[in-house]
């Protein structure tokens, strides 16, 4: 036993909480595992019987209604009077006589829709294709029409049944009425009748209000109009006649009874919301939390017990911490006279770490003492270094001063311009601008240099508005302007024109600076490509604008140089949309 308690001592402090840990998530995750199944068999057991009592009575007692609604029907098609008016308006030539006979045929008909509180209304359409309705009516599309007389033809005189849809929430019962006179049967053609049976009252009667009932036939969805949810969903779940099953559907978990009939083929849904449950269920939930609140409180006690271990050599290291903060190296590199034996774990080894790197401060005091003269040194000298563009700064600020005071404007302008591109070439701030600040140094460049080259500059500068915003490197396009006006406009006497425009590609934001200088020979181009050619002042070379490009976007971005004798240059920028 004093071996397993040693190995734990000097066991590391990662594998202690993990044992600790381990042992507490096993317990818990146990005894809820038992609870659970528990708790759920009881749940489902109790569920599933009343919702499968509940939807076998209800489904029965719907289909004895739709039966009694088709015998209803077959009294209707075979009801002599109707048969007479039916058969007198397919041999009339008169349309008066059809008028009557109709009239007739509708007065018959109220008899039936007005002892029959399950029917909406009663639709017939006679050998002429003309139709008569009773009772509740909506007009039935023309097209849906002519599905039901479709339907109801294949059927040779059987029912037909016709689901809701958008048009019409009514379940629908169509079937040829076929001639007969006694024993003679001729089934010739004499109408079509159409029933719209109530199915929201026939399941109020049949069901009650004990629970949700969803009945289907296929992917039709038969009664509800608006279901809590859309019964294709679960539709590969039910292939079985009869069963149970839990589904949580757009946020909401249901319980859902199902029964398939055997006569109609008809699918009946008992949806239960999962968190109705009953009394013992709710006992059993209240249990769990109560023993996991007691699992929780007994692991907390554990793990103060756990963390006061931990935390003693830790408070001996802060002290001896804080005489190494005061200065008492000498000290702080003694353990206490009561202090434990320190044990083999990390704790152990932080205080060797710390005694370790008392001893070398130690030895670093006088280094380090004579490091920071030569710091303050070196930073004297970093501030004598900064009073020169200070200085340059004043200057230029006096000259323009002196400039305004004598109305010398184009001084003026010249100073504020050189004055501005000193600024943000220095500036270490900001290294991506936006494309409107990077213009202004662009501006402030031209400006200056229109005071030099006069009308042999032509500068032109087509940039949108909204395109200003987009982000840029720290002077990308001064440098382009300059290497224009060195090869393209210096060698020449004649005017040069520069262009800076904007356009996108399916890929890239593009700002473009061309100019109809001399162009470049092939080899010049391609050592310029390849970073070869040196610059011939000390300003930023292309490769250095591109490489900045691509450290600042990715290597999807860029800077391109199209140019050839005699045909100027384009340099091309390639940023995101």
């Amino acid at each position: 036993m004093q071996k397993w308690i040693t190995i734990y001592k000097n066991m590391k402090i990662k594998n202690k909480l993990s044992l600790l840990i381990s042992l507490i998530v096993a317990m818990a995750f146990t005894f809820a595992v038992i609870v659970q199944q528990y708790a759920f068999s009881i749940y489902d057991e109790q569920l599933y019987l009343k919702s499968s009592q509940v939807l076998h009575l209800s489904s029965s007692a719907i289909e004895a209604e739709l039966e009694r609604i088709e015998q209803l029907s077959f009294n209707i098609i075979t009801d002599t009077q109707i048969q007479n008016i039916l058969r007198s308006i397919a041999g009339s030539e008169s349309d008066y006589d059809r008028l009557i006979l109709r009239q007739h045929l509708v007065d018959r008909l109220l008899n039936y829709v007005g002892s029959e509180p399950m029917l909406y209304s009663i639709h017939l359409i006679d050998s002429y294709d003309q139709q008569q309705d009773v009772g509740s009516v909506v007009p039935i599309d023309p097209a849906k029409k002519e599905l039901i007389l479709q339907l109801a033809g294949d059927a040779d005189g059987g029912e037909r049944w016709i689901y809701p849809d958008d048009t019409d929430s009514a379940l629908l019962l169509s079937r040829e009425i076929r001639s007969y006179t006694g024993t003679l049967f001729d089934l010739n053609y004499l109408g079509t009748i159409i029933i719209r049976i109530n199915m929201d009252k026939i399941v109020r009667k049949s069901a009650g209000g004990e629970s949700d009932l969803i009945v289907t036939s296929g992917t039709d969805v038969i009664y509800p109009a608006t279901p809590h949810f859309d019964p294709v969903v679960i539709q590969s779940s039910l292939s079985s006649g009869n069963g149970y099953l839990t589904r949580e559907i757009d946020g909401h978990t249901y319980f859902i009874a199902h029964n398939r009939s055997g006569n109609t083929g008809w699918t009946y849904m008992n949806v239960t919301p999962f968190n109705q449950t009953f009394k013992q269920i709710i006992f059993i939930k209240e249990l769990v939390i109560i023993v996991f609140t007691v699992i929780f409180a007994v692991a907390i006690l554990l793990g103060i017990r756990f963390s006061r271990g931990l935390t003693r050599p830790i408070e001996s290291l802060i002290t001896r911490m804080k005489l190494a903060e005061k200065g008492n190296f000498a000290e702080a590199n003694v353990l206490p006279q009561d202090a434990a034996p320190v044990a083999m774990n990390e704790l152990g080894l932080l205080h060797r770490t710390f005694r370790l790197m008392i001893e070398r401060i130690n030895a670093l005091i006088t280094e380090n003492y004579s490091n920071r003269l030569l710091i303050k040194e070196t930073e004297f000298k970093a501030l004598q270094a900064q009073i020169n563009p200070h200085f340059l700064y004043n200057t230029l600020e006096s000259v323009n001063w002196l400039a305004k005071m004598n109305k010398q404007t184009q001084i003026s302008d010249m100073v504020q311009a050189l004055a501005f591109l000193l600024r943000n070439s220095v500036s270490l701030k900001e290294p991506i601008l936006t494309l409107g600040e990077e213009l202004e140094i662009v501006r402030n460049y031209v400006l200056i240099q229109k005071f030099r080259f006069e009308d042999r500059l032509e500068f032109t500068l087509d940039v949108k508005e909204q395109d200003l915003h987009r982000k840029i490197p720290k002077l990308s396009l001064q440098p382009l302007l300059e290497n224009a006006i060195h090869y393209a406009l210096e060698p020449s006497v004649d005017p040069c024109r520069i262009s800076l425009f904007c356009k996108e590609t399916p890929s890239a934001f593009c700002v473009i600076v061309e100019d109809d200088g001399p162009g470049m020979a092939p080899d010049t181009l391609t050592q310029l490509r390849n970073g070869d050619l040196a610059t011939s002042g000390n300003g930023i070379g292309l490769l250095n604008i591109d490489e900045r490009i691509k450290l600042a976007f990715g290597d999807h971005y860029g800077l391109s140089i199209d140019s050839g004798s005699g045909l100027g240059t384009r340099v091309i920028l390639y940023l995101p949309k």
